[in-house]
């Protein structure tokens, strides 16, 4: 049970006292607390109110003097508070346009090693990344970290970097791996993104059955003009209507009259169908 003293001192203390005033708008009453506390190297709250400060300080103009209050959270160490000023600053160096100064303050987060930050900030990495290979590691780091919300958001960026790169089967991997984390719109946006994989996995299967045919290494028409098919009828689902279009073309003009024949039946039956 918290005794009575206790309990007025939590209540009433100069921290919460500041943090009221804060709240209320008169932030030079809070900055100087917050400043009296944080001026305290042997005061159990000097990481609290120094990030305090920074807020306070950030929001009446002194941006310079929010980052030294920030520094001042960041050095004592805090595993709470030297993360959120770490984050403070890095933010605000986002902020200014100021990518090589917020990637070391990122990289101060990490430094802080509180794991409820560490997704945060490794997105961060990957944001400010100088080239795919970084922000595919920094993506990765988060993912692994296993925040339901955050790594599934890393999970989502990094399959859409690998299907930019043309890696469907190893978005897929990414994707299948991060699903059991994800919850509501998330999984959604996991799920689509599972079936694109997937989709351009079916394309490059349907490919190369095309691919080998040309080389005459195929297999017999039916199957040859099967993947004809499915190649041109997916493609458009990629948004890539002008490549269905020269599939449909190199199969109806083939050499082999039976494998053009069947391409034209498909084509037909096809066109037929969307007729009705």
């Amino acid at each position: 049970m918290t005794s009575p003293e206790l309990d007025t001192e939590l209540h009433t203390g100069p921290l919460e006292q500041a943090r009221r005033l804060a709240e209320s708008g008169d932030l030079e009453a809070a900055a100087e607390i917050f400043t009296q506390l944080a001026a305290d190297p042997d005061g159990r709250d000097r990481a609290q109110a120094a990030v305090g400060l920074a807020v306070v300080l950030e929001e009446r103009g002194d941006l310079e003097g929010a980052r030294s209050a920030a520094r001042t959270a960041l050095a004592t160490g805090h595993p709470e508070y030297a993360a959120q000023a770490a984050c403070h600053l890095a933010r605000g160096f986002e902020r200014d346009g100021q990518d090589e100064q917020a990637r070391g303050a990122w990289q101060a987060v990490l430094g802080v090693g509180t794991a409820a930050y560490l997704p945060l900030a490794h997105l961060a990495l990957a944001r400010l990344a100088d080239g795919e290979e970084e922000a595919e590691r920094e993506l990765r780091a988060a993912i692994s970290v296993g925040d339901p919300e955050l790594s599934c958001t890393a999970a989502q960026e990094l399959a859409e970097l690998l299907l930019d790169r043309g890696e469907p089967g190893e978005a897929a991997a990414v994707l299948v791996e991060t699903l059991p984390l994800a919850q509501g719109a998330h999984a959604g946006r996991l799920r689509v993104l599972l079936g694109i994989a997937h989709l351009e996995l079916a394309c490059a299967e349907f490919a190369g059955v095309v691919e080998d045919a040309a080389r005459g290494e195929g297999a017999e028409a039916e199957s040859t003009s099967l993947a004809i098919e499915l190649l041109a009828r997916t493609l458009p689902l990629r948004g890539r209507a002008d490549d269905a279009e020269r599939v449909w073309a190199y199969g109806l003009a083939h050499a082999d009259e039976e494998l053009a024949e069947q391409v034209r039946l498909r084509l037909d039956r096809g066109e037929l169908s969307s007729g009705a």
